[in-house]
């Protein structure tokens, strides 16, 4: 059996997307997450997932056969470049424009910019400016 590691200690611990074209989604997260650096963690015939966020057809099991609706969810960006590519990566992979690049007034030094995904869902990639991390996670393995 293999070995698997998961990394907690984030404020989310998992979050999951139903969509209507996993494909679409499976290409558009693909292209998002190689500019964030983050790995697709594994995929099946009707889900992917990668880090804390699980992506399904209606018809994976734990879809439980429903649609979920629009969501908002945030992924950290290392800094602003990294804003940037995101939201380039994300519109020439199918998302479309919610919120160019820029700083927004949440907090000084909120950097963020927003797409639709291919199901609608707020996709958001945020650098909060810089900052020191006591860890960058908790490394769990089993």
């Amino acid at each position: 059996m293999a070995t698997q590691t998961l990394h907690r200690g984030r404020l989310i611990d998992h979050l999951q997307l139903v969509v209507n074209d996993l494909e679409s989604s499976r290409r558009f997260y693909a292209a998002v997450f190689d500019v964030l650096g983050v790995p697709i963690g594994g995929s099946g015939e009707d889900y992917f997932w990668a880090d804390e966020l699980f992506v399904s057809s209606a018809a994976s099991r734990a879809a439980q056969g429903a649609l979920t609706g629009r969501h908002h969810l945030a992924f950290q960006a290392r800094d602003r470049a990294m804003v940037d590519a995101f939201h380039r990566a994300a519109l020439a992979h199918g998302g479309r424009d919610n919120g160019a690049p820029g700083e927004r007034a949440y907090h000084p030094g909120y950097y963020a910019a927003f797409v639709l995904d291919p199901d609608g869902n707020n996709i958001e990639a945020v650098h909060h400016g810089d900052a020191d991390r006591s860890a960058a996670s908790v490394e769990i393995s089993f």
